[in-house]
């Protein structure tokens, strides 16, 4: 990881997105948080998650715009807006005030999806294509460490000095990102669609790139078949903790600190996971490890949940570096930001609407129940992941690409988009 934090383009992009993602970490789980304190209600506050992934529908819509401009300035452009977003939240003072924290649980959804598409690119033009596996572990190993300290600090701020706290905390890591990223200097030039086509064929150029594509095609179904299940646990941890262990909501904040322990061994394995076990490799023990971690919940034991957590935080950070490093290879660039998009709505289309049924059912059926079935059907999407490994080899496996001059793509670029086809300026073909 020491070789892609050399350059001095991704040290100013990790720098910018420390700020950013610190804000991250310690706001999200506060508004649900947030919304149990002033609601009393495991489901509604499961539902504030909801609220943030239900926006993934209109990632198509988001992909095409990010593919139309140059990444550094709209990347920058994006985190000023969403610092904006955030001031609702210092309206909300009781009960009748819940639906701003939805309507700003929303809004930063749509912002989420929008940067991460813009990243995904800003990542594979700022760093050489054999560095981007270190590059994803870097900064998810981040992600994931700032689960140690961020949750238990948004809860203590949450309930030392209140919630509009929260809101100008976010606020300014988010304009501390734009200013930093701001500095980079690199040179693009706007991505443009393909000659002649229409703008419904421009906006569904990522999805038709996904099913066309046998690695992408396979990670995306199985990630998404495992993101359906897993998506309960959003809603279900709150009747964990308040059913199961007897403690108030602000002890999942302790919880989701101990999975980001989880996390950060994650984060630091994923590259060399990678370079042993391929992409898909990598997405297949992710998903897996989440089985019997949602095992281990079924019994409310105070240790055993700790251990549970810890696999769940080790899962995150494989499946995300194995799925973003997968896109980044197999995509060309001037797609990057729909099939980007594409993949967060595919995966978190269906996790939105478990953690919809989830906030449901967590009033009707046991939780002990919905987390067996979790952990079967995590076990059974990671086993069809690890079947399709070969689709992406280790990279020691892989046998180089020719040349292919002319193509108008970079060195990296043209290695591995050989034999890919560029949707949006190829029609699907039967099969495709």
């Amino acid at each position: 990881m020491r070789t892609v934090l050399r350059r001095p383009e991704f040290r100013l992009l990790f720098g910018g997105l420390l700020a950013s993602m610190a804000a991250e970490s310690i706001l999200l789980l506060a508004l649900a948080i947030w919304v149990k304190d002033l609601t009393g209600s495991d489901g509604l506050a499961g539902a504030t998650i909801f609220a943030v992934i239900a926006p993934m529908t209109l990632a198509p819509l988001v992909g095409w715009l990010v593919d139309h401009y140059p990444r550094r300035p709209f990347f920058v452009a994006a985190n000023l807006v969403t610092a904006v977003l955030l001031t609702p939240l210092l309206a909300v003072r009781d009960r009748g005030d819940v639906w701003i924290i939805y309507v700003v649980a929303a809004l930063y959804g749509l912002s989420y999806i929008t940067l991460s598409a813009v990243l995904s690119g800003l990542i594979r033009q700022l760093v050489p294509v054999e560095l981007l596996a270190e590059a994803n572990g870097v900064l998810q190993t981040v992600r994931q460490g700032l689960r140690l300290i961020g949750p238990l600090a948004g809860a203590g701020i949450y309930a030392a000095v209140g919630g509009w706290m929260l809101a100008v905390i976010g606020m300014v890591g988010f304009l501390s990102a734009a200013v930093v990223v701001g500095l980079i200097r690199t040179t693009e030039t706007p991505p443009a669609g393909g000659p002649g086509l229409r703008w419904p064929a421009e906006v569904s150029a990522g999805l038709r790139h996904l099913a066309g594509e046998p690695a992408l095609r396979r990670a995306l179904l199985g990630y998404g078949l495992g993101s359906l299940a897993m998506g309960f646990s959003e809603s279900l941890i709150f009747a964990y903790v308040d059913q199961g262990l007897r403690r108030d909501a602000a002890f999942v904040g302790v919880l989701v600190t101990v999975q980001g322990i989880g996390g950060l061994v994650g984060g630091l394995l994923s590259p060399a996971v990678v370079r042993r076990a391929g992409e898909v490799g990598t997405l297949a023990a992710g998903v897996a490890f989440f089985g019997p971690a949602s095992l281990a919940l079924v019994y409310p034991n105070l240790w055993l949940g700790f251990v549970a957590v810890l696999l769940a935080g080790v899962s995150l950070p494989l499946t995300m570096v194995g799925l973003h490093t997968l896109i980044q290879r197999r995509t060309p660039p001037g797609l990057l930001g729909r099939v980007a998009a594409a993949s967060e709505a595919v995966v978190s289309g269906p996790q939105a609407l478990s953690i919809g049924a989830g906030a449901l059912l967590v009033g009707v059926l046991d939780y002990r129940v919905l987390f067996a079935l979790i952990g079967v059907a995590a076990l059974l999407s990671g086993g069809y992941l690890w079947h399709g490994r070969t689709l992406s080899p280790p990279p020691s496996a892989r046998i180089p690409a020719p040349r292919r001059p002319a193509d108008g793509l970079a060195p990296a670029d043209r290695a591995d988009t050989v034999g890919q086809p560029v949707v949006g300026t190829t029609p699907p073909g039967p099969g495709r």
